[in-house]
């Protein structure tokens, strides 16, 4: 898949809905249920969610994604979905415009078209999505396209299995061969399921 010619927005905007579905099952007495990013629980995790999903808006905007908190403070418990949409909506509306698929911007790794800045905060929500499911016991079925877009982009930035500490991913886990893209994805990004 030659993501320099791809646009991400569709499945973008798939991962987000498919997001927003799982957590609107997350139930109080979960929140402070462990995930699989082992320094996140599920608050935190929801938190970090609509964090990233500002900061990747804020980039579509043309702004400095920089300067967004990967994190977002005074949510309500019930709150998240609400939180979580509005973010949604804002990266849709920020991400309208096709010139900002070839626009050069900032993230965290450095300068990139908007089209590969995008499909990584794909491949992170993707990600994240997995972590939040595997905390709350799987409510939901999840899109399989997404994980292997994700595994792509993962592979992609990620080449080695061995990282170092100013990669935010841990080093690749091993996973069965016959294990499906979403552990695929979770353990080349250093995930381990929680126990």
């Amino acid at each position: 898949m030659n993501t320099n010619a791809t646009d991400p927005r569709p499945l973008y905007t798939r991962a987000t809905e498919q997001a927003a579905a799982l957590i609107r099952t997350v139930r109080p007495e979960q929140l402070s249920s462990p995930t699989p990013c082992t320094e996140f629980d599920v608050r935190t995790l929801l938190s970090h969610l609509v964090g990233g999903t500002h900061r990747i808006a804020t980039v579509g905007e043309g702004g400095d994604g920089m300067a967004v908190h990967p994190f977002v403070d005074g949510v309500d418990d019930k709150g998240w979905p609400t939180a979580y949409d509005e973010a949604r909506t804002r990266v849709r509306n920020a991400w309208a415009d096709d010139a900002r698929l070839d626009a050069l911007v900032q993230v965290p790794w450095g300068e990139a078209p908007g089209r590969i800045a995008l499909s990584g905060y794909l491949m992170e929500g993707v990600t994240h999505t997995w972590d939040l499911s595997e905390a709350l016991g799987h409510p939901i079925q999840l899109d399989p396209e997404l994980a292997e877009f994700a595994l792509s982009i993962a592979r992609r930035v990620l080449p080695d299995e061995q990282r170092d500490s100013d990669t935010p991913f841990d080093t690749a886990q091993p996973v069965a061969e016959e294990a499906d893209a979403y552990r695929q994805l979770a353990a080349w990004l250093g995930r381990k399921p929680v126990s």
